[in-house]
């Protein structure tokens, strides 16, 4: 009589343990998503004034049509005063004046008399 009893009990046990997982609680609504389902259905967007672009857009205007270029009228009498023309000759700058013995050397010599030259030696401080 032990055994059919236990057997039962095995058998509630096993049956309540199967209905925990039962299809009702997939049936159950979600209180957040019908409120935020109502609120999206329920909004109404504001209407759109018509002059709601009006001083954030600017006003297209069509740009003014580009003139073509047009040629001098004389062009031989300008190409003849072209030719005989002199071309204007840039003079040498003045050299600058240094005092002293040195000579003005320039470029690559100068650089390299300059990285030649011994370095200042640095002072003792005594104090």
């Amino acid at each position: 009589m032990s055994n059919i009893l236990r057997r039962a009990a095995n058998a509630a046990q096993n049956v309540s343990r199967s209905r925990l997982f039962s299809s009702s609680v997939a049936a159950r609504k979600d209180l957040v998503q019908d409120l935020y389902l109502k609120e999206i259905k329920g909004y109404k967007a504001p209407p759109v004034a018509k002059d709601a672009h009006v001083g954030v857009v600017k006003s297209y205007s069509v740009p003014p049509a580009p003139k073509a270029p047009s040629l001098p009228s004389d062009i031989a009498s300008e190409l003849a005063a072209y030719d005989t023309s002199e071309p204007v000759s840039v003079s040498q700058p003045a050299a600058p004046q240094t005092s002293g013995s040195e000579e003005t050397v320039s470029g690559a010599d100068a650089y390299l008399s300059f990285l030649e030259q011994d370095l200042p030696k640095p002072e003792a401080h005594h104090h």
